[in-house]
Parts: C-alpha cells; structure tokens; sequence
C-alpha cells in the first residue's frame, strides 16, 4: 500500500518487531520524541503536535499500536499487554537506531508510556502524559477485584469492553467512533457526558453533531473507514489483557517514574471526575521528578484534540528541559 498524506513531509515506513508488523511515522529531524495513541485512535491523533514538534527541530515519531490502523491485529488478546505495547516501542527505536527518545502518550498509549519509562529508564528520558495518570504494578488488590468485591463489575465501562459481543456494540464505526469523540470531551452538559459508571451514558452512543468540530475531518473519516474495514477486536483487546499485564507485573511492584514527567489532562473528563481529579501529591509518590500538573479547564478526555495551542506550548516546553542531545 502506497502512503499518501496531505503533508508531505510525513514519512511512513513498517517495522517488524515483537512478532508484528507496526505502522510507523516520521516527521522532522532532530531529538527523538515517541508518540503513543489511546483508544479509539491511531497515529492522525497527533497530527497537530507531531507538526509542532517537528517545526522545533525534534524528530516526531508515531505509530498505529497494535490492532489498529495499518499495523498487525493479533486475535489473541493475550499479545495486548502493556508488556508487548513496551516491546513494540523500544522495537522502533531499535530498529530506527535511536538510542533515546522522550515519550507522550494519551489514554491507553500514556499507561503504555507510564510503563515503559518505569521498565526501560536506560532508554526512554521523560514522559509527558495526557488523560491518565500512571497507574503501575502494586502488591495491593487491583481496580477489577476492588469492583468485584463492591459488586460494580457490570457497570464499569471497562468490565463491558471486555466482553466478547463488544466488538460488535462498537462494529459501526461511522456511529460509535464520533460518538466517542464527543461523549468523552468537554462538548456534552455535564448531565449527558460519558461516565465510567453508567451503562446508559456510553462513550458510543450517536454523537448529535457527528464528527465533533474539534477533530480533523478528514483525519476523521480516514479513522471511521479503517475502523469499518478491520473491526474493533483487536483495540478492544487492549481492555482483555489489561488485568492480566497487572497480574504478571509483580516484578515492578514499588517502583516509580524517576525520569522528568508532566502531566495533562481537562477538568471534564469522566474517569478524572470519577476517581475525584488529579492531586499533585498522589501523582508526586509515582513521579517525584513531576515537572508540571496543567489542569484544561472545559476540555474532556481528548486533550490534543481539544485544545492543541495548549497542549503544543506546555509539550514545546516539557522538552526544551528534557529532551535528549540528537
């Protein structure tokens, strides 16, 4: 398949690393900046800041995480632990002959990013994360079994994703994509919103403005069509082996992010509002190099789409301090 994209100056080329093959893309020359996208989404998430980085003087790399896009779709949800999502990032960059790289990740990609930095400081500088704060292995009892014992499975959003039927809740692309994209952000009242515990106020529910106005369009329907052609297995498998990666991490148990973070995220995300918003001293105890908690007031879940003017200027800054020597 030939790669053609508006901006000619983005580059794609496919690795195969980890028992995949990932779609990989380039923009700019100069320090190594590793972008990794959430759920639902793909490399065009970052469009905006890969932009910003490049023009900088950074070398912005992103991917389609397996599952998605043009990369490889295992079926067994087994290969979609945050072990194999690590593998496949420090495959690029061996593969790329870059010896360190700054990382940013959104949703599922900033727990991937959170991870690697804990797993592999020897390669990965610094984090800045956006939407989810690091969650990392602990001795204590886990999230899923908290919610069992509480007798909330059914209704935590998570619990649902897993579900075998689930791909095809989600198989319309041209509905539940959108809906995705508006239901998380900062758009809906705060009565209609997404929540993570109402099963009645999904993320995938029909959105009333169909592609919301914050996003690229056509970055959009390429996303839609993708989506519509491959299916949602392999993204949803992310939520399948997401309590396994815990179950094996144990190894990690007590270690933290030395390396510098940030950390973004707006003040109407569902899962922040939920669990009661970000405090600096809570995030401290896993990163105690935390340079910045920037807090975006109206915006939701999808903080690079939402407000990207924000999110260029604190990244921009993030890596003037922390970026590796090319």
């Amino acid at each position: 398949m030939s790669f053609k994209d508006r901006d000619s100056s983005i580059k794609q080329t496919f690795i195969e690393t980890n028992g995949v093959t990932l779609n990989v893309v380039e923009q700019g020359e100069g320090p190594a900046v590793l972008f990794v996208h959430g759920f639902p989404g793909g490399w065009r998430d970052w469009r905006r800041q890969m932009a910003a980085v490049a023009a900088a003087g950074f070398r912005a790399i992103a991917l389609d995480t397996r599952g998605y896009g043009e990369t490889s779709k295992p079926d067994d949800p087994a290969l979609y632990t945050i072990f194999y999502h690590v593998g496949d990032l420090v495959g690029i960059l061996a593969k790329l002959e870059i010896k360190r790289a700054t990382l940013v990740g959104h949703d599922f990609g900033a727990s991937v990013a959170w991870n690697a930095a804990m797993m592999r400081p020897d390669i990965f500088d610094g984090v800045f994360g956006l939407a989810v704060p690091p969650v990392l292995p602990s001795d204590g009892p886990s999230m899923w079994q908290m919610l069992r014992a509480s007798g909330k499975e059914d209704a935590f959003y998570m619990f649902q994703h897993r579900k075998p039927e689930a791909d095809q809740e989600w198989a319309d692309a041209s509905t539940t994509y959108p809906g995705a994209l508006y239901w998380m952000s900062g758009l809906p009242d705060p009565s209609e919103g997404w929540t993570p515990m109402d099963p009645s106020r999904t993320m995938q529910r029909p959105s009333p403005t169909g592609i919301p106005p914050f996003a690229d369009r056509d970055d959009a329907e390429i996303m839609i069509a993708g989506f519509q052609r491959d299916g949602f297995h392999g993204p949803l498998n992310i939520y399948r082996a997401m309590e396994p990666y815990f179950d094996q991490a144990k190894a990690f148990v007590g270690k933290t992010i030395e390396q510098p973070a940030f950390f973004a995220f707006g003040t109407e995300d569902g899962m922040l509002k939920m669990r009661g918003g970000v405090k600096k001293e809570d995030l401290m105890a896993r990163l105690p190099n935390l340079h910045e908690l920037l807090p975006l007031d109206g915006v939701g879940h999808w903080p690079q789409l939402e407000a990207p003017e924000a999110v260029n200027a604190a990244l921009l800054g993030f890596l003037a301090n922390v970026a590796p020597a090319p």
